[in-house]
């Protein structure tokens, strides 16, 4: 599985982070590849729910979806079960709570009804539903929710372990209405701290297959706005919490366009630094 994820889409511009948030109480965030993100902090909205104080409003930059994503159409929280022989995942389990929000153009306010896909590798670096993998007809570490109307979904999984050339990351899209009323698709990749992927992947079923061969430093993908993609894990209990939020602009119709991966000819580019 060497096929995965150029980068695609944006983050705001400068001047689209001024124009869309405006000047009062907005804070400019520069990304280190020169361009920037506007971020607005708001009191104290988090996708758990929980109090957590989080950054909210800020645009993300999208990844594509790559050659692994199958539209199951699974209706579910735990993603971690196959439906067609009810075996489970087996890995560090991951509570992931995501929200999502409409940046306007007096901030960002929750958005509902949006249906947010993940999928992901298990814990040997798999893909269910994948033909070269084997798994044609399986179906775990895949589902959809449908955003409340706080924005908000909560997802059951595993962390993911890892195949060649790419570091640990999950996959994840958005499918919501643009404000031009046409379908608006938003695709990227989550991420974890590399000391985080290190320590779990040092203990069973994980560790069978080794350390990772790629981390976030060295993956060309992460390299590409990854930093802001990143999830902080935290421990509970026997396995770990984690909440993000994704932030889009409706009105944006190149990001919002189809995000379906196409086997590019050739090596694959090498994204700028």
């Amino acid at each position: 599985m060497h096929l995965d994820d150029e980068p695609v889409g944006r983050v705001l511009s400068r001047r689209q982070a001024i124009t869309l948030l405006g000047t009062a109480g907005a804070a400019l965030t520069v990304a280190g590849s020169g361009a920037a993100t506007a971020a607005m902090p708001t009191s104290s909205w988090s996708p758990s729910g929980d109090g957590r104080a989080t950054v909210d409003c800020i645009a993300k930059p999208e990844q594509t979806e790559g050659p692994y994503f199958v539209d199951e159409k699974l209706d579910r929280s735990d993603i971690r079960s196959d439906p067609s022989d009810g075996t489970v995942a087996e890995g560090a389990v991951l509570a992931l709570n995501l929200g999502v929000l409409k940046i306007g153009s007096r901030g960002c306010t929750p958005l509902k009804n949006a249906i947010v896909d993940i999928w992901q590798c298990d814990a040997l670096g798999v893909y269910s539903d994948v033909a070269d993998a084997g798994t044609v007809g399986k179906k775990f570490l895949r589902g959809y929710q449908t955003t409340d109307r706080a924005g908000k979904v909560r997802f059951v999984t595993i962390l993911p372990g890892w195949y060649a050339g790419r570091t640990v990351h999950f996959h994840v899209k958005v499918r919501t209405t643009g404000t031009d009323g046409n379908p608006y698709e938003f695709t990227s990749q989550l991420y974890v701290p590399d000391a985080v992927t290190a320590a779990y992947l040092a203990r069973e079923p994980y560790a069978s297959k080794g350390p990772a061969d790629t981390t976030n430093a060295t993956d060309r993908f992460y390299a590409a706005g990854g930093d802001q993609m990143l999830l902080d894990p935290r421990r509970t209990g026997r396995g770990y919490t984690a909440d993000f939020t994704i932030g889009l602009d409706l009105s944006d119709a190149e990001t919002g366009d189809d995000d379906g991966f196409e086997i590019p000819p050739g090596p694959a580019p090498t994204p700028p630094a």
